[in-house]
C-alpha cells in the first residue's frame, strides 16, 4: 500500500486516491463504490483537502525532524505506515462521509493500544473533527442512529490519554460538557463507562477542572454520577463513577460542597452496608472527606442509618476500611456529639468495637482517635445498663 497522492472521495462519502478510482471508474467501467459496492450515480470526485493536508504534514515531519512535530514519533515501518494512513483516512471521512460508524470504528481500531496513533490523532486535530460529528448528530436528539454515532465518538475519546491542556480545555467547554452529560445521563453502558474514563482523565490531569466548567455544570455533573451510582448496573461501572467521584471531592471545595447538596452523603450511605470490599472502600474514602466539612458531617449525621453502616463495616472490610470508619466516626463524634449520635454508636456496636481496637498493641494514628473519642465520650456510654460490664470496667481504668 502506497500514500495517497492526490485523495479524493466519491459521493458515498469514501476518499480514494485519485489514479485509482479513475482507474476504476473509467478504465474497468465501474459503476460501484469498490468500498461500499453501492452505484454511483454520478462519477463526480471531489478533492478530499482536509487529508491531502495531512499527508502533506506527515511528510514534511519526516523531512524535518527537528520541527515541533518530532515529539511525536514518526511511522517508519511499512505496518506504521498504513496503519498512520489508515488512521488519517478515516479521520477525513468521518467528518465528509454519511457512513460515519465505520470511520469511527476504524479510528477506534488505530488507537487501540498504540501510543503513537493517539498521539496522531491528537495532533491531526481529531478531539475538534469529533465535536462537529458530535454537534451535527445531537440536532436531532431523537434519532437513534445519531445518538449510536455519538456514543461511538465517546469511544473513540476514550482512548486518548488526555495529558495535554489544549484538548482538556477543549472538552472543558460548557457546549462539550453538556454534550458529555447526555451520554451520562441517556447512554448505553459502555457510552457511560467510555464517558467516566474521559471525566476521570481530566480530573487528574487539570487540578482546576473544577472551577473551569461553572457551579452548574458541577451540580449537573455530580446528579448524573449518582443517578449512575443508584442504577447499580454493575460493581465495574460503580467503581468508576465512585473513583470520578472521588477526584471531585479531593482537589476541589465547590466540588465537595456541591456534592454534598446533591445529596451524595445519603446515597453512599445506603450503597455502603451491601457493597464488597474495593466498594466498601471507596466508599468510606468518600464519606471522609465529606465529613471533613461542616456540611458533610451535618448530613451524615441527619441519616439515621449513617452509624449503622460504618459501624458494620468496622473490622470486617479491611484495614484501610476499619481506619476509615473511625475516622469518619472521630469526626463525627468530635464536632457534632449529639445525644442521638453517641446512643446510636452505643447501640449499633460502634463503641465496641472502637474498645476492641484498644487492645492492639501498636500507637497508630487510629489508636490515638480511638483514645480520643472513649475519653470524651465514655462517661456518657458507661450510665446504661446494657453497656457490657467488661467494657465499663475498662472505661472505669481508663
Amino acid at each position: 500500500m502506497e500514500l495517497m497522492e492526490d485523495p479524493v472521495t466519491v459521493a458515498t462519502g469514501v476518499t480514494y486516491d485519485r489514479k485509482s478510482i479513475e482507474r476504476w471508474l473509467f478504465v474497468y467501467k465501474k459503476g460501484t463504490c469498490p468500498a461500499t459496492m453501492q452505484s454511483l450515480e454520478k462519477t463526480e470526485l471531489t478533492p478530499n483537502k482536509l487529508l491531502k493536508h495531512m499527508i502533506d504534514e506527515w511528510q514534511r515531519s519526516i523531512a524535518s525532524p527537528s520541527t515541533s512535530s518530532a515529539t511525536v514519533s514518526a511511522p517508519t515501518t511499512l505496518s506504521e505506515i498504513i496503519l498512520h494512513e489508515k488512521l488519517l483516512s478515516a479521520l477525513a471521512d468521518v467528518e465528509s462521509s454519511p457512513f460515519k460508524m465505520a470511520s469511527l470504528r476504524t479510528l477506534k481500531a488505530c488507537m487501540e493500544n498504540n501510543t503513537s496513533m493517539q498521539q496522531e490523532f491528537v495532533r491531526s486535530g481529531g478531539i475538534q473533527t469529533l465535536a462537529k460529528v458530535v454537534a451535527q448528530a445531537m440536532l436531532d436528539p431523537n434519532d437513534f442512529t445519531a445518538f449510536q454515532t455519538c456514543e461511538e465518538v465517546v469511544g473513540v475519546l476514550s482512548l486518548i490519554p488526555l495529558t495535554d491542556g489544549e484538548s482538556i480545555s477543549f472538552l472543558l467547554k460548557p457546549k462539550r460538557m453538556d454534550q458529555l452529560m447526555i451520554m451520562l445521563q441517556r447512554g448505553s453502558f459502555d457510552a457511560r463507562l467510555n464517558t467516566i474514563a474521559i471525566l476521570t482523565k481530566i480530573a487528574r490531569a487539570d487540578q482546576d477542572w473544577i472551577e473551569s466548567i461553572g457551579h452548574k455544570n458541577v451540580e449537573g455533573m455530580l446528579k448524573s454520577l449518582l443517578e449512575v451510582l443508584s442504577d447499580e448496573a454493575t460493581t465495574k461501572l460503580s467503581a468508576f463513577t465512585l473513583d470520578l467521584l472521588l477526584e471531585v471531592v479531593a482537589k476541589s471545595k465547590i466540588g465537595r460542597l456541591k456534592a454534598i447538596e446533591t445529596g451524595a452523603v445519603c446515597m453512599l450511605i445506603e450503597l455502603l452496608p451491601d457493597s464488597a470490599r474495593h466498594q466498601s472502600e471507596q466508599i468510606l474514602l468518600m464519606l471522609k472527606r465529606l465529613c471533613e466539612c461542616p456540611e458533610g458531617r451535618a448530613a451524615f449525621s441527619e441519616h439515621r442509618l449513617g452509624i449503622a453502616s460504618v459501624a458494620k463495616k468496622m473490622l470486617r472490610v479491611s484495614e484501610v476500611g476499619t481506619k476509615l470508619a473511625v475516622k469518619i466516626l472521630w469526626l463525627v463524634c468530635s464536632f457534632y456529639p449529639t445525644e442521638r449520635i453517641l446512643d446510636e454508636m452505643l447501640a449499633f456496636g460502634a463503641v465496641e468495637k472502637l474498645i476492641g481496637l484498644l487492645h492492639i498493641d501498636n500507637r497508630s494514628s487510629t489508636k490515638e482517635k480511638v483514645i480520643k473519642m472513649v475519653r470524651m465520650h465514655g462517661a456518657f456510654w458507661r450510665q446504661y445498663p446494657c453497656f457490657p460490664c467488661e467494657l465499663r470496667d475498662y472505661l472505669k481504668c481508663n
